[in-house]
Order: structure tokens, then sequence, then C-alpha cells
């Protein structure tokens, strides 16, 4: 667990202090010190009150009182003044301080997850998640016997191709997804005039370093897959749709390579060089995988599948190395990219 240090956070070598009248502001300790040292006098039976918590940690009455109603209201704690006690108890057994308690693996995995999240930084989520931060940096110990600093400078994300996405609107279609409104956009596909659709966005999803909307299309009334960076502009209707409660995006992209889903069925079967097997076997592609080896070191890879596009661009990324065995329909695909590329 991460433990405080010592020595605590600004304490000076000098004993000697100037002496202050009650008029001089006084210097307190952080809010969540004090509030742990009201808990442990209160835990270990010593029924303290307001005036002799104040004088030990050089605050207000007014303060502890401030502290104590906290304790009460935000932790839930069962701490009661009583009188025949002139002092705070608790009126039933508490075993430990409320606070957050983080170890050396977890703190390392939010600092993952706050650097893949940098990529987002100006869209709703930065607020979110600078809140969030917060509130676990306030909770810590004031100094921690970690060296984050080697962390940070170990760890990195790095992407090409980076989409550009208008912040005000990805943060009103965000807010739409969240809170349920059905919403009218604008939407403008490559080399196309823009369309008007009403939608009732279901989940907003990143696949591969790319933003993604899947809302039931009221016009081809199914649910379709919209790019917000074509969404041209975005406005509520006033109505609120009921998401059902049978849709899961993993179930719905679950016959897809990436992000679109078809109504037919494929079975896929793509051979794999010598040079390239490693590659393949190390990664789990698809749910449906499986991998065949074959003679020479070669695989082979299978999968099930209900739509073309995504493992189409997926094999051209490989070039010869790939050769595809089935679909004929696929095969035909790669063919015709390949040649136009050349003669392009």
């Amino acid at each position: 667990m991460i433990r405080p240090m010592a020595t605590a956070k600004g304490s000076g070598t000098n004993s000697a202090r100037p002496k202050h009248s009650r008029s001089t502001v006084l210097h307190s300790r952080p809010p969540l010190e004090r509030m742990m040292e009201i808990h442990e006098s209160v835990k270990r039976g010593n029924y303290p009150n307001a005036s002799t918590l104040a004088k030990k940690m050089e605050v207000s009455t007014k303060t502890i009182h401030r502290d104590i109603q906290f304790m009460r209201d935000r932790w839930d704690l069962p701490i009661l003044y009583d009188p025949s006690y002139n002092g705070y108890k608790y009126t039933r057994t508490v075993d430990s301080f409320p606070m957050l308690q983080i170890n050396e693996g977890e703190l390392f995995a939010l600092l993952i997850a706050e650097k893949a999240l940098q990529n987002y930084r100006g869209t709703v989520f930065e607020k979110r998640l600078s809140a969030t931060f917060k509130k676990i940096a306030n909770s810590l110990p004031d100094i921690v016997n970690i060296h984050l600093n080697e962390w940070d400078e170990a760890l990195s994300f790095r992407h090409t191709g980076e989409s550009e996405v208008e912040i005000e609107l990805f943060d009103r279609i965000c807010k739409a997804t969240a809170k349920r409104k059905q919403l009218i956009i604008r939407y403008k596909k490559p080399n196309h005039k823009p369309e008007e659709r009403t939608i009732d966005p279901y989940q907003i999803a990143n696949i591969n370093n790319e933003w993604y909307l899947y809302a039931f299309d009221h016009k081809r009334c199914d649910i379709r897959c919209f790019l917000p960076t074509r969404i041209e502009s975005a406005e509520t209707t006033g109505k609120i749709f009921e998401r059902p409660s049978s849709f899961s995006l993993d179930n719905y992209l679950s016959s897809s390579f990436g992000v679109f889903k078809g109504d037919e069925s494929y079975n896929i079967r793509i051979k794999f060089s010598k040079t390239i097997a490693p590659f393949i076997k190390e990664k789990n592609w698809h749910p449906t995988q499986k991998i065949k080896a074959l003679k020479n070191g070669e695989v082979e890879l299978q999968m099930s599948l209900s739509h073309l596009t995504d493992i189409k661009r997926w094999i051209l990324g490989w070039g010869s190395q790939a050769k595809v065995l089935s679909p004929d329909e696929l095969a035909k695909m790669i063919q015709a990219e390949a040649k136009a590329i050349i003669e392009n």
C-alpha cells in the first residue's frame, strides 16, 4: 500500500515558532488529515469535543463542526455528540476510515488510463477525467513514496491520422447519448451532399483510436454507424428515447472485424507466410478465430464474419504476405483493389 512519509509536508527544521494572538489566522492541517485525527480519537473512545479538537489542530470550532458534519453526511460515519461525556462517540463499530486506499499497481494503471485519455483533451471527457484525478489526489496522503516521474517518462502513447472533431458538437452528442435524447443531425458522407437524419444515439465507441456513434436511424429503421467527424450539426428534438435493454455493442459487433456489421455469413480463410506467422499467432484478432499451422511455418487464420470491408482493408495491410483462400468474393475484392493501386 502507498504510505505517507514520516515527515509532514511543509515542516521546517527550526522548532522555535513566534507566538501569535488568537486573532491571527491559524495554520490548519489539510481537511483529510483533520478528519482522520477526529476519527482516531473518537474510535479510541476519547470522547473529544469541538473545543479540544480545535485547540489541538489550531483551527476554529466551526471548522471542527464542519468536518464532523462532512464525516457524518458524506461518509456516513455514525458520529454523535454525547452530552453525558461532553464529547463525540460512534454509535456503532467503525473498523476503518473511509478514505481512498490505492496500491502501487493500481496507481500505475490509473497513470496508463490518464496517458491514453490525453488523446481526447478538449473533449467532454477531459473535464470528467480531471475532476476524477483531483478527487484521487485529494484523498491520497500529502507525500507518497512512489516516483511517478519515472513512470511518466517511461510510458507514452502515439497515434497517426487522428481525426479532427469539433469539441462543442462532440460534447453535445455525448450528452445526448448519455441522457437518451433524440437528435436531428446533418450528416455528410465523402463525395455526397449533406443529409438530415433523425437518430436515437445508443452508444459512442472508440475503436482502433477512432470515434463512432451507433444509433437507431429512423429513416433506415435500423441501427447505423456514424462518424462524429462527418456530423456537421446536431440538435435535440425534445424527445427522450428508450434504448432497448437487449442492445449490447459487444453482441452487435460480435460478427464484425471492426466497426461494420452485415447480414451475411462469411467463412474467412487467410494464409500467411512464414515471416508473418509469428505476428498472427501472438494476437487475438476475433472471438471466432482459429489458427492452423501449415507446412513450411505458414499459418491459416479462420474467422466467421458478417461484413467484408474491414477485413479487406486489414488483409491489404499485410501485402503479399497474405493470401485469401476463401470466400471467392473476398479474394476478388483484394485482387481488384491491388490492381487499382498499381494502375492508378
